[in-house]
């Protein structure tokens, strides 16, 4: 499979911020985020086409770390990544599969189902990138796919939040599930690849979690490292 990249580092995203792991960020994405912050797996995808005792062996090369990420791009659409997902929990550790939800799982093997809906923040623009806006925007909310998520799989959402009007797009894709959606297992994260726009962005953010409920979700990484590969 192709494999944009494999590190260790400390989960920057979601529950499990700060705890150490391995990431394999596959390469290939169904969707073409105008903010997205991994084009090298998105909208220029590269890297190395990797076996799957390959992977396995560079996971096992961290024995004190318990927790492995398979992140993107999009996981989902990455060839053999359920038998992938199932080595990898077959080593013992916890699986998180971060994923924009368009895919369904289909049984695969995951602990922590870590769904990223897009919203219309994301939408790439519609002079520049016409053809990809239209697939985007056909794509980016698959309602039936998150709902076989939630019903199989422990799970949290992370939605990216660009503006305060944001809050009512993510609350109607949140109503369309007709579940029972926990606040807390509801995370707004600021739409930033700096520090300072990430700041920026976090005074009104956490004021709107305080006053609807959410969780806020910094991004560690960014804090910690910066914008950068490998983090």
């Amino acid at each position: 499979m192709l494999i944009a990249e494999v590190f260790h580092s400390l989960q920057g995203e979601g529950e499990l911020t700060g705890v150490p792991s391995v990431f394999i960020r596959t390469s290939g994405c169904n969707l073409r985020c105008a903010w997205c912050d991994t084009p090298y797996a998105s909208w220029a995808p590269e890297g190395k086409l990797r076996l799957l005792p390959d992977l396995i062996a560079e996971v096992d090369a961290h024995p004190a770390t318990r927790h492995v990420v398979l992140t993107g791009g999009e996981p989902m659409i990455a060839k053999d990544v359920r038998p992938l997902a199932a080595a990898l929990r077959a080593t013992g550790r916890h699986l998180t599969i971060e994923t924009a939800a368009t895919v369904a799982p289909d049984g695969i093997g995951c602990d922590l189902a870590s769904l990223s809906p897009k919203l219309l923040n994301s939408a790439p623009d519609p002079v520049e990138h016409a053809a990809w806006r239209k697939k985007h925007e056909a794509t980016r909310w698959q309602p039936d796919v998150v709902r076989a998520w939630i019903d199989a799989y422990p799970y949290q959402f992370k939605f990216v939040v660009a503006r305060p009007e944001d809050i009512e797009e993510l609350e109607h894709m949140l109503a369309a599930l007709k579940r029972e959606i926990p606040r807390h297992k509801v995370l707004l994260m600021p739409e930033a690849t700096s520090l300072e726009k990430m700041r920026s962005r976090a005074a009104w953010l956490g004021d709107l979690c305080k006053a609807r409920g959410y969780r806020y979700a910094h991004r560690l990484h960014i804090e910690l490292y910066g914008n950068k590969r490998g983090t």
